[in-house]
């Protein structure tokens, strides 16, 4: 198997005007990671402004004890990418399989508009790769515009941190928007299961978990569709 997965982290720090702190959220990099590494596949990560990418400090303190979390915490091969994430014009699209957004409360701050990162989705989707988020992560497909104009998402089934989810942590008001109205307005064809529930959702070569729950089985998804693309 095996191949390039490219990982985007969020470079931002600061929840809204909460006074709180926010960034990636671990486990939606962390199990992931595991199961990229499991099938031989080689990681890179990026940022908005490259160099260390905040993690989400709640994300540690709720996630703690979680084995696959703590093995990604005592890899310091991996810890080190995190804090030495490359910028977007590091790294070439040709080089990749698949591009990956990972979720947490930062992405919604700095990759509705981030186009270099978007051409490279745009460039990974057109070169036959697949794009793929989980959770808040989703925000990045936002700006993504195909060669033809339409938004990445237009006309494809998508999934992402829901605005009941939202609601039920109470970061709604918050948040700059509401993910799951955003992707509505694109033309998206948005769907979601209940609060905190695994939900993989599959359109073509382009792969959406709803939540930290579905960070594996998504990854595991990607794993699976990239493996048939090979064989075909």
């Amino acid at each position: 198997m095996g191949g390039k997965v490219l990982i985007v982290l969020t470079s931002h720090d600061a929840l809204g005007n909460t006074g709180k702190k926010t960034g990636w959220y671990l486990p939606e990099v962390a199990h992931p990671y595991e199961v990229f590494q499991k099938n031989g596949y080689t990681c890179d990560f990026i940022s908005p402004k490259g160099g260390e990418a905040p993690m989400d400090p709640g994300s540690l303190e709720a996630f703690k004890d979680d084995a696959v979390c703590k093995r990604f915490l005592a890899d310091e091969a991996v810890m080190a990418q995190v804090k030495n994430t490359k910028t977007p014009d590091q790294v070439s699209a040709s080089e990749y399989n698949v591009i990956f957004y990972a979720g947490g409360h930062g992405p919604m701050y700095d990759l509705p508009d981030n186009t270099p990162i978007a051409n490279l989705a745009a460039q990974v989707y057109e070169n036959g790769g697949i794009v793929s988020a989980v959770c808040h992560g989703t925000v990045g497909l936002i700006p993504v515009k195909l060669s033809n104009g339409d938004p990445i998402v237009k006309g494809q089934k998508v999934t992402s941190f829901s605005n009941s989810e939202e609601d039920a942590v109470q970061l709604s008001s918050a948040m700059p928007f509401m993910l799951e109205t955003r992707l509505k307005e694109l033309g998206a064809i948005y769907e979601a299961v209940a609060n905190f529930q695994t939900n993989v959702c599959v359109s073509g070569r382009i792969i959406t978990g709803q939540n930290p729950a579905s960070a594996t089985p998504l990854a595991e998804n990607i794993v699976e569709m990239d493996a048939a693309k090979k064989k075909s």
